[in-house]
């Protein structure tokens, strides 16, 4: 198993649905992945100094994960996200600003962690704030393989800031919705391979990746096109899919696995989260490939 270990930033909150409250937030969703995929990882995130926060941190660890670089703040709440859940297949989030996780403080404890990590993992949501953003543009420049999980919410990015992530990152996983919405910025309007290969050029690119819902998901790497099929199973809701998917996804990247071996494995990941409520249900790499095997007619 990859002793590499990974540096996942950004965003841990309360998505609160009608159900009650659940912890998530993209970064803490994939590093929990990570983790039950046997990938060593650490979390840089920050709460505040309330109960909400107490609860979440007890969470984190609840799920094997260390909350040493979790910071906590006095001065901003605990994130909370309020998610709605009326179309299982298109959950939609009203993000709370600003909070604790949009003032994650620069120190030279992150600068080394980053520094000795393999990967580093960060959003578009993280940078919406001065903040958190000025923190995680001086780790991208310590980082040694950065992955831009794009993430973009409405209203909570810009096109300007956006580029400037895409610049630095080496690895960039988005929807299908974000790369369209990408390449009009650019003025262009063309087909999925060939958007994939032009942002692949345009930003130096070592691979970009693109989920598809149900249609399953692209990667281009090397100038080559991969594919693989949606994993047919009964959804409960797509809340944490596009999260363990991209863990999924780097699991078989460190490991040198084949991409198209490596995004068959996330696609069927994404699929098994997807039969359970919630970002984060416990989840084992045995079940991902029972998913994976023909099943008799």
């Amino acid at each position: 198993m990859s002793e590499k270990k990974i540096v996942c930033f950004g965003e841990v909150l309360w998505d609160v649905l009608p159900t009650g409250k659940q912890p998530g937030g993209a970064p803490f969703n994939v590093a929990v992945h990570l983790h039950q995929l046997g990938l060593p990882v650490e979390l840089i995130s920050r709460v505040g100094d309330d109960e909400l926060g107490t609860e979440l941190l007890e969470f984190i660890e609840s799920k094997g994960l260390r909350t040493d670089y979790v910071q906590r703040g006095k001065t901003h709440l605990t994130g909370v996200v309020k998610a709605n859940v009326d179309d299982a297949n298109e959950v939609t989030y009203k993000i709370v600003q600003p909070v604790a996780w949009d003032y994650i403080q620069y120190d030279a404890a992150l600068e080394q962690l980053v520094e000795q990590a393999e990967v580093f993992v960060f959003g578009s949501l993280a940078a919406r704030q001065a903040g958190t953003r000025e923190t995680l543009y001086r780790l991208l420049e310590h980082a040694r393989f950065k992955v831009f999980d794009v993430n973009m919410r409405p209203p909570h990015y810009t096109k300007e800031v956006t580029k400037y992530l895409l610049e630095k990152a080496n690895l960039v996983k988005m929807n299908h919705h974000e790369l369209a919405e990408i390449m009009t910025w650019f003025g262009l309007e063309t087909d999925r391979p060939t958007a994939m290969q032009w942002l692949a050029e345009r930003f130096d690119l070592q691979a970009v990746c693109v989920t598809c819902g149900a249609d399953g998901a692209l990667l281009c790497t090397n100038g080559q096109l991969y594919r693989a099929p949606g994993v047919a199973v009964e959804v409960k809701d797509t809340i944490g899919s596009g999260d363990s998917f991209l863990a999924a996804l780097l699991k078989g990247w460190l490991n040198g696995q084949e991409p198209g071996e490596a995004l068959r494995f996330a696609c069927a990941t994404g699929a098994l989260v997807a039969t359970h409520l919630g970002a984060t249900p416990a989840i084992r790499e045995a079940d991902v490939l029972e998913l994976l095997e023909p099943r008799a007619v």
